[in-house]
């Protein structure tokens, strides 16, 4: 007996899965020439603490695939709300021409990064890939991160969430 997926509306799928507020990170690395390469994530996770572990998902369609599939390490930066310019930056465009008139700073491993004011970063060894639908999911084992105080740059229902930190105070029930 043949099973077959009912129509889907992909549209509405993706509106469902707006609602869901994420972080907004830029994944750098070098490609086979050395030269910095990154783009806008925002499908970045937690896998596991021992080891540590992340995941984030690319487009099998980007420019970018070969060159994050084949790298040997690369820095999720995961940006501050200050940094809506860089999200959009590294979103559209070519590869090359996101990084004009940015300084390029090195993680301790030696892998391109985001020079400061990031709300966090992972240096991680590109560990295991993972075709799955129209993503790569990459799954990085972190060998050195850090972190600042600034609050993180939210993405909800298509748009980024500008409410001010710590506006929505958790409520306490008595």
């Amino acid at each position: 007996m043949t099973v077959s997926k009912p129509d889907f509306d992909a549209t509405f799928f993706r509106t469902a899965l707006g609602r869901y507020a994420t972080g907004v990170t830029v994944v750098t690395a070098a490609d086979a020439d050395g030269a910095p390469i990154g783009l806008t994530v925002s499908s970045f996770n937690s896998v596991s603490l021992n080891p540590p572990l992340v995941l984030w998902s690319l487009s099998g369609g980007s420019s970018s695939r070969e060159a994050f599939e084949r790298c040997d390490r690369y820095v999720v930066n995961v940006l501050s709300a200050h940094q809506i310019a860089l999200a959009r930056r590294f979103a559209t465009g070519r590869t090359p021409d996101r990084f004009n008139g940015l300084t390029v700073a090195r993680a301790p491993g030696g892998t391109p990064m985001l020079d400061g004011g990031c709300a966090a970063w992972f240096e991680c060894h590109n560990r295991s890939r993972y075709v799955e639908g129209d993503h790569v999911i990459m799954v990085g084992e972190v060998e050195r991160c850090g972190h600042s105080g600034e609050p993180p740059l939210v993405f909800h229902a298509g748009g980024f969430d500008l409410t001010p930190a710590g506006a929505h105070a958790a409520r306490k029930t008595p």
